[in-house]
């Protein structure tokens, strides 16, 4: 198997994955007249943001394809992915925050579970991940403090 073509296709499908979702869940008027806290960033952060992300997540897919297939760290890789692609439908297509706080608190477990699990077997992968799982932090509490507020 060419490892290339991988990595190719694992980032590819994430980025790509992630950009339709985005794009087919935009905040609109109702997340604009949301009440938000003072440390919510600017929307244009988001797609920048996440597609950086995104392309992270796609290489350590990859990385565990290739190397670690069949291990729990590639489980709480599947389980992540899964987790936050449907965060957006839930919080910004059903407008559906109080569930997409269920979602994100998952997810926050999934990629600290797999930065965990990942450790031993493949650092640079678990490291890769530790922006990611900062991001996701930041966005929970966001989500949290959004459900507070309204």
């Amino acid at each position: 198997m060419n490892r290339t073509i991988v990595y190719i296709v694992f980032v590819a499908a994430v980025l790509g994955l992630g950009l339709l979702i985005g794009y087919n869940n935009i905040p609109g008027e109702w997340y604009q007249s949301l009440a938000k806290p003072a440390f919510n960033p600017p929307n244009w952060v988001f797609a920048p943001v996440w597609s950086i992300l995104y392309v992270i997540i796609g290489i350590v897919g990859a990385r565990m394809f290739l190397d670690h297939r069949r291990t729990a760290a590639m489980r709480l890789w599947l389980a992540q992915m899964i987790l936050n692609f449907l965060w957006s439908p839930l919080f910004f297509g059903m407008q559906d925050i109080s569930s997409a706080l269920i979602v994100i608190i998952a997810l926050l477990i999934a990629v600290a579970g797999f930065a965990i699990a990942s450790w031993r077997q493949d650092r640079i992968s678990a490291l890769l991940f530790l922006p990611y799982l900062a991001w996701v932090a930041y966005a929970a509490v966001l989500n949290s403090a959004i459900l507070l507020m309204n």
